[in-house]
């Protein structure tokens, strides 16, 4: 991608009125990826003048999100509101160059104004009724009405950029108005103070949502109106729920820390995040330093990407396998404490091995370990199935010998139970099953032998003697 800048710089610019959601990390990442491919750097942003909706727990979940994911940021985070003085002075250069004037049009007078396009059949779009031309002569403003600032936009000509995803784009003046940008109580409005702000921090490349596309035009022609270098963009397409409609905060889309939360690790969010509009060839998995590698702003898809929660779990099954127990331990023993169970990783490392191979989630790790340190309760159905009477002398009869042996492991274990079979004419699965969901409170289990072996010795027999 050509560039205006000798140096790449890119940013994220959340607004701080809810969590970080999915595409803007998605955006987020790709922007990171961008930046640390070409040497280049990421900056943090804060775009916090919706004062009415910004609040300080969602910048600190913004910043929490984005040092889960691991995308750490060379600048920031920089606020908006922390900037107003700037913005008022470029607002002051635009007005005595000619390029933005005060208008003094009440919300009456405008509604009444689009309300006789409509009639006409025409698009409505503000009639530049304040605005200064030659030979013009403008009404006194009005006594007691507070003005907002507008931007005194190209009326000719078309405004067209090379979009890094979409192509070369058109789109002609004439449907674009004279956007404000400053309100009455002169707070910055969003396509302005975003242009003075990717100016003053030399950023040299803007991935994000395709839903700013329409924006882009009123953005272009104030860099350019400023005598500022421009930025390449990127709109990046949507990305579809599982029930096929866009995924969006207003919409209940879980947050990054809700996955976090729910036992997603960051090295599979990013995976998953990075396929969902980009790839690599035919790789699938891959980790946060070989996208650096590969991502070169090339093969970022046009196409809207559909969430899968499957291939999510796929993804992070992956790494649950891959990272390092002691640190998956740690992992559990936080999830275990979220549900009021206090154990220590010492406790809980030697029992990973055995179950990480069927989880997808850390989530579902504790949840399977969970049985060693709390009572079980297992269900009605399957105490129904399995623990009948006609079950009930062979597992005593295991009990018996359990509660026998002066050694606790795997080997001691295993031959109990085969004594036990023997001795009551059963086989494997007409006792081991019972004894599952008698200790466990699950049917289904790693070998049986293996997990009895993590339990307390005396933990089993209160169980088994329960029945």
């Amino acid at each position: 991608m050509t560039s205006n800048f000798d140096k790449v710089r890119t940013r994220i610019a959340p607004s701080p009125t809810g969590f970080l959601h999915l595409g803007t990390a998605r955006t987020a990442l790709y922007s990171w990826a961008y930046a640390r491919h070409h040497g280049g750097e990421f900056v943090l942003r804060i775009e916090d003048t919706d004062v009415a909706r910004s609040t300080q727990d969602s910048v600190d979940q913004i910043i929490a999100a984005m040092n889960w994911l691991g995308l750490s940021y060379d600048e920031g985070p920089i606020y908006q509101m922390q900037r107003l003085d700037r913005y008022q002075a470029v607002i002051d250069q635009l007005i005595a160059e000619g390029k933005a004037y005060r208008c003094y049009a009440t919300p009456e007078e405008l509604t009444e104004m689009r309300e006789a396009q409509k009639a006409r059949g025409e698009k409505t779009l503000y009639d530049r009724r304040w605005r200064p031309e030659p030979g013009k002569t403008l009404p006194t403003p009005p006594e007691g009405v507070k003005p907002v600032v507008r931007f005194a936009n190209p009326i000719e000509g078309d405004v067209t950029w090379d979009d890094v995803v979409k192509g070369p784009i058109t789109i002609n003046n004439r449907e674009i108005d004279d956007l404000i940008i400053a309100r009455t109580d002169g707070v910055p409005t969003y396509n302005f103070a975003v242009v003075v702000d990717d100016w003053d921090m030399r950023i040299s490349h803007v991935f994000r949502g395709d839903e700013h596309v329409n924006n882009t035009p009123w953005q272009i022609n104030i860099f350019n109106a400023l005598g500022a270098p421009l930025p390449s963009f990127g709109h990046l397409p949507i990305i579809l729920g599982d029930d096929g409609l866009k995924l969006s905060k207003r919409r209940g889309a879980v947050s990054v820390m809700d996955y976090a939360a729910n036992g997603y690790l960051p090295e599979g969010m990013l995976n998953y995040l990075a396929r969902l509009g980009w790839s690599h060839g035919d790789d699938e998995l891959f980790s946060a330093e070989q996208m650096v590698g590969w991502f070169d702003g090339s093969h970022l898809s046009k196409s809207p990407a559909q969430w899968d929660p499957a291939k999510l779990d796929w993804v992070n099954g992956h790494y649950v396998k891959q990272i390092d127990e002691a640190r998956l331990a740690g992992l559990v023993v936080e999830q275990l404490a979220a549900k009021g169970i206090a154990v220590t990783v010492e406790q809980v490392l030697p029992k990973v091995g055995l179950f990480k191979d069927r989880c997808a989630t850390v989530a579902a790790l504790a949840d399977w370990l969970a049985m060693y340190f709390a009572p079980v309760s297992p269900s009605a159905e399957d105490l129904a199935a399995h623990v009948t009477d006609a079950v009930r002398p062979a597992v005593a009869a295991l009990a018996d010998r359990l509660a026998a042996l002066t050694e606790w492991n795997k080997a001691a274990i295993q031959q109990a139970l085969k004594e036990t079979l023997a001795a009551v004419g059963l086989k494997m699965p007409q006792l081991a099953v019972p004894v599952r969901v008698i200790v466990c409170g699950r049917a289904q289990t790693p070998s049986l032998d293996a997990v009895l072996e993590h339990f307390d010795q005396k933990k089993v027999l209160e169980r088994l003697q329960s029945v």
